[in-house]
């Protein structure tokens, strides 16, 4: 259940987000992103890879998140920021590093992370236990605004 870090140099660190950066295969240019890794204080089995990145065009901001193999897909990935639900986000495939869920960071969703103090993501392992794994929004916009 373990979340793999993605190889990469680190760039720059804000708060409790690191800018990393690498050039994947046949790729002409670095491809940085911002990413944090968390796991559940009661369930230190239980981590995720909280991943920021702008795709290659510049027209969009995605925020994917790696939770690990095990978890219910149909529920998807609840997100609260200060103890407010936000939404659910639905996992999009599973790789045997975890399962993937993504959104579109749309303008509204990126300002509520940037002015955030915490997040609090949940995955569920079965329909009624939901796991609470918190993330911490400190050096957010800092980050984001620094991300290439």
């Amino acid at each position: 259940l373990r979340v793999v870090p993605p190889t990469g140099t680190v760039k720059s660190k804000h708060g409790a987000w690191s800018i990393i950066c690498d050039t994947p295969p046949g790729a002409s240019s670095e491809q940085c992103a911002m990413m944090q890794n968390v796991v559940a204080a009661d369930r230190p089995e239980v981590g995720l890879s909280v991943v920021v990145l702008k795709t290659a065009d510049r027209k969009a901001q995605i925020l994917r998140v790696l939770a690990p193999l095990g978890v219910l897909l149909p529920n998807g990935l609840g997100l609260k920021v200060d103890g407010k639900d936000i939404g659910r986000a639905y996992f999009v495939r599973c790789f045997q590093d975890g399962c993937y869920a993504e959104v579109i960071l749309e303008k509204q969703l990126l300002e509520t992370l940037s002015h955030g103090k915490s997040a609090t993501f949940i995955v569920f392992q079965t329909p009624e236990q939901g796991i609470g794994i918190p993330v911490d929004l400190t050096g957010f916009a800092e980050g984001f605004a620094a991300l290439p």
